[in-house]
Parts: C-alpha cells; structure tokens; sequence
C-alpha cells in the first residue's frame, strides 16, 4: 500500500491512568500518549483498533480519516 493510501486514526488522552492496570498505562505509552490533552496519529490497523478499544475509557476518537 503507497502512504497516500494508508488510513490514520487520531486519538486525545482525555482521562488519567493513575489508579489504573500497568497493562492499561502500557497501552496508553504505546499509543504514544501519556499527558490529558495529547494527540497521537497512528496507523489504522487491527491490532491499533485493539489497542484503543482496551483504553476506550481514558481516550477519546478524534478523527478516523
């Protein structure tokens, strides 16, 4: 697949991880989030699609383009 075609997904921290699983805060670390507000564009895999569904809770969808 050539870069013009490759699909993102843009993801914001809008919770905090304190007081949550180490699993959860590593899903968070490797979501390239780890501060309320940040953004984060990844590549729309499945294996993405997992990660931000394990997360759901602490972020938020911004753009699935």
């Amino acid at each position: 697949m050539s870069d013009a075609l490759k699909k993102t997904v843009t993801v914001e921290q809008v919770r905090s991880p304190i007081a949550r699983s180490k699993d959860q805060r590593a899903t968070l670390v490797g979501l390239n989030l780890n501060k309320i507000g940040r953004r984060s564009s990844l590549e729309d895999t499945p294996s993405v699609r997992g990660m931000i569904a394990k997360v759901a809770h602490l972020i938020r969808v911004v753009d699935g383009k």
